[in-house]
C-alpha cells in the first residue's frame, strides 16, 4: 500500500505566492526563464533555474549555479519570504484550466515505495537529467518542486477534498497563462492522520504522471543519505519527497503529436498509397482535422488534412503497449515506411504537445521545415496505469499533462 506523509512545508507569504510561483524547471529554456523572470526578484526561476542570475554563457551545471540556488533559498528563509509551517500539514492544491478543476493532495511520498515499485512508472529517465536534479537536491537540501502523481479514485478522499475546499484557500491567484491556482492547508492532526491512513490501508499504488526525473532524483538522494547515516531510523525527512497526488479521473492527458522532416524519398502521393495498406485514408481538405477516437489519426501534408483510421490487425487492444496509438504509428509508418526506428535519437522526427494546437503542426509543415505531421488521439489515464501495472514502459513522448504544477508554493526540506 502507498505511504504518504504530512510535512512542515516552507511556503511564501500570502501576498508573494503569485510572484514566486513558476512553471516547472523542464518546460522552458534558460532563455525563456530569463525573460519570464524579468525584474521580478521573487521569481522561483532564481531557485530552479538559477543560471539566469549569471551571464548567458555560464555552465548551467557548474557548482556556482547550484550554490546560487541554495543562497537564494537561504536568503528567502532568513528574511521571511518563505516561512515553515509549525506543524506537519497536508495541502490541497487545485488547478483550473479550460473550465475544469483538478484537486490534488500534496504530501510526501516514500523513497521506499519508489524503490519497491509501489510508486509505478511508465517512462525511462535520462542519466544526465537525473544527475542535474540530484545535484540540485543535494546542494539546496530541499525538494524544491513537487512531482505529479495519480491514484485510482477513492470515495472518502474525494469527500475529504470537498469538505476542505468549502473553506477559503490560503492562496488563490491566476497565473499569466490564465490558469487558476488555489492551495488549502490541512493542519488538523485528525484529518491529517485519516488521509495518511486511507493511503496506507486502501490505496495500493500511486503512479508517476509527470516528473519521472525529479522523482528518480529525489528517491536516489534519499537512498544515498540512508546509506551514509549509520544511525538511520527510517523516520528522517530524507526518506520522503514532495508529490501532488491527483485522483486519476480528474486528470487530462493531451495529445503528443509527431512531425517528420522528410518522406524517405517518396512523393506525397506515393507515401499516401504506401500507408493506405495499414489505414483507411480519407481527404478532409484544408480545415484542421483532429482525431476523435482511439486508433484514428490525422495527417497534414502538402496543404491538406487527412483522416487515417487504423485497420484491424495494426493494433492489439489486449496488449497495454500494442493498444497505444504511438505504437501503431511507429509500427506501421515510422519504422517500415520512413525508416525512423529510434525515436530518442533520430533527428528526422520532432514532437509537439497538443497544448500548442494543430496550427503549430500546420505552420511547421507549411514553412518547409517538416514534410508531414501526424496528430494522435490522447492516451487515457487507464492506459497509462495499465502499462505501469504491467511493468512496461511507454514509448518516448507519449503523454502530455496540462495544466503543469506550479513550483514554489510549497517546499520540502530534507532535514
Amino acid at each position: 500500500m502507498a505511504i504518504i506523509k504530512a510535512f512542515k512545508g516552507f511556503r511564501p507569504r500570502k501576498e508573494l505566492a503569485k510572484l514566486i510561483a513558476s512553471r516547472p524547471y523542464d518546460v522552458l529554456s534558460s532563455e525563456e526563464a530569463r525573460v519570464e523572470a524579468g525584474d521580478n526578484k521573487y521569481s522561483y526561476y532564481h531557485v530552479i533555474k538559477s543560471e539566469i542570475d549569471f551571464p548567458e554563457d555560464v555552465d548551467h551545471y557548474s557548482a556556482a549555479v547550484y550554490n546560487k540556488a541554495k543562497d537564494t533559498l537561504e536568503q528567502w528563509i532568513a528574511d521571511g519570504t518563505l516561512k515553515q509551517d509549525p506543524v506537519p500539514c497536508i495541502y490541497i492544491y487545485a488547478q483550473t484550466m479550460w473550465g475544469k478543476t483538478q484537486y490534488g493532495i500534496m504530501a510526501c511520498a516514500s523513497v521506499k515505495d519508489y524503490l519497491d515499485n509501489v510508486i509505478r512508472k511508465h517512462e525511462l529517465t535520462r542519466f544526465e537529467k537525473e544527475i542535474d536534479r540530484k545535484t540540485h537536491i543535494r546542494v539546496t537540501n530541499f525538494n524544491c518542486e513537487p512531482v505529479f502523481f495519480a491514484f485510482r479514485d477513492h470515495a472518502e478522499i474525494n469527500d475529504i477534498i470537498n469538505n476542505t475546499i468549502s473553506d477559503l484557500p490560503e492562496y488563490d491567484f491566476v497565473s499569466a497563462d490564465d490558469i487558476r491556482h488555489q492551495l488549502w492547508v490541512i493542519d488538523n492532526p485528525d484529518s491529517v492522520g485519516r488521509i495518511e491512513a486511507i493511503f496506507r490501508d486502501e490505496v495500493p499504488f500511486t503512479y508517476v504522471a509527470d516528473g519521472h526525473h525529479r522523482t528518480a532524483a529525489a528517491a536516489h538522494v534519499g537512498e544515498e543519505r540512508k546509506k551514509s547515516n549509520p544511525e538511520h531510523s527510517g523516520n528522517e525527512e530524507y526518506n520522503y519527497f514532495m508529490a501532488v497526488h491527483f485522483p486519476a479521473s480528474q486528470l487530462t492527458i493531451i495529445d503528443y503529436n509527431r512531425l517528420v522532416t522528410d518522406l524517405n524519398g517518396y512523393t506525397a502521393n506515393e507515401f499516401i498509397e504506401k500507408i493506405s495498406l495499414s489505414f483507411d485514408v480519407s481527404l478532409k481538405g484544408r480545415e484542421e482535422y483532429k482525431p476523435t477516437r482511439l486508433h484514428e489519426f490525422s495527417m497534414y501534408i502538402e496543404d491538406k488534412w487527412y483522416a487515417m483510421m487504423a485497420k484491424p490487425g495494426t493494433f492489439n487492444d489486449n496488449d497495454p503497449i500494442g493498444s497505444l496509438d504511438v505504437t501503431v504509428l511507429s509500427k506501421t509508418i515510422l519504422e517500415p515506411v520512413l525508416d525512423i526506428k529510434d525515436l530518442r535519437q533520430s533527428k528526422r522526427i520532432d514532437f509537439v504537445g497538443g497544448i500548442r494546437g494543430l496550427g503549430e503542426l500546420k505552420k511547421r509543415v507549411d514553412s518547409g521545415e517538416m514534410a508531414a505531421a501526424f496528430a494522435l488521439y490522447p492516451v487515457s489515464m487507464e492506459q497509462l496505469m495499465n502499462i505501469a501495472d504491467s511493468g512496461n514502459i511507454m514509448p518516448p513522448k507519449t503523454t502530455w499533462f496540462e495544466p503543469k504544477l506550479r513550483s514554489g508554493l510549497v517546499l520540502h526540506c530534507l532535514e
